[in-house]
């Protein structure tokens, strides 16, 4: 955990919880608190769940699970619960109890494991599985180049047809899926990038956002076409849509800037929010700055 002055971290909650900034800027904060930890970032993030933006309020979410520190368990139980908040922030709050791994949480996941919420409840089952599997003593292995703390462990076998065949068999539970996806994602080959891909025409939106996700870690232009395919879709679900446009942006091509500014001004804020985002990610990627959660430097240099 970096050691910063509490004075500090107030000042770059100010920036996340100011409705007036740009959202690009609100999101540097989010991840330079997540990167700081401590009860003060906790703090300012909670603050921020009343915002009016479901992009926002799913990224603070995922953020304190990344956190993995149980003082966040109350709040994240709070979103949960609201059924007021959008199902992308229920859900991402489900995960992030998950992520957490403490078997508190054990006893609210199984209340919602059946929300009427698709999206809720499937993410509270494989939170379960994780949650279980973590507190039987199990270790997740080191293999993850990404550092993210993932929705379930990766499965132990390397056999990509193997993998694959689990990955795409909708007969099998999420989490075993799961366990798949991040196995393959591990193997980082294209063989393994263009098996994912084909996990976005999956039945769940669950999945198919989750399988978003981990093409946006690997960050392999591979992906593109079956990113831009579901970004471009109307009638896909727009947690679908927000997480390729994500990925796009974490890819940074030429092709991806091009893709995203073309829905800048989508009907669906969270999908014209997640471009602005990802175009910010682009210029991120393509520039030479050391560090993406930058606003702990730019406060103390405003002094």
């Amino acid at each position: 955990m970096v050691q910063v002055p509490r004075e500090r971290i107030l000042e770059i909650g100010n920036v996340l919880n100011d409705g007036k900034r740009p959202l690009k800027e609100r999101f540097r904060a989010l991840f330079t608190l997540k990167n700081i930890g401590g009860l003060e970032s906790i703090d300012c993030i909670n603050q921020c769940f009343g915002d009016e933006s479901a992009l926002l309020k799913h990224e603070l979410a995922y953020c304190l699970g990344q956190m993995q520190d149980p003082k966040a368990i109350p709040m994240l139980v709070r979103v949960l619960e609201d059924v007021q908040q959008e199902p992308m922030v229920r859900h991402e709050a489900a995960e992030a109890l998950g992520a957490i791994g403490h078997p508190d949480v054990l006893p609210i996941l199984e209340k919602y494991k059946n929300d009427p919420v698709i999206e809720v409840a499937e993410t509270c089952q494989i939170a379960l599985d994780r949650v279980n599997w973590v507190t039987k003593g199990n270790r997740v292995n080191d293999e993850n180049p990404y550092a993210s703390v993932d929705p379930s462990p990766p499965a132990e076998t390397k056999d990509i047809e193997e993998l694959t065949k689990i990955y795409l068999d909708e007969n099998e539970s999420l989490f075993n899926r799961y366990r798949a996806m991040f196995s393959l994602r591990n193997l980082g080959s294209k063989e393994s990038v263009l098996a994912l891909s084909k996990g976005l025409k999956c039945n769940s939106a669950l999945f198919r956002h989750e399988v978003a996700f981990v093409l946006g870690q690997m960050q392999d232009p591979n992906s593109i076409p079956y990113l831009s395919e579901n970004l471009q879709d109307k009638y896909e679900n727009e947690m679908v849509r927000h997480e390729c446009a994500e990925a796009l942006g974490a890819i940074a091509t030429e092709e991806c800037i091009k893709i995203l500014n073309d829905y800048l001004k989508d009907d669906k804020r969270v999908v014209k929010e997640s471009c602005e985002v990802a175009l910010d990610m682009c210029e991120y990627e393509n520039s030479p700055e050391f560090q993406y959660a930058d606003t702990l430097g730019k406060v103390s240099h405003s002094k």
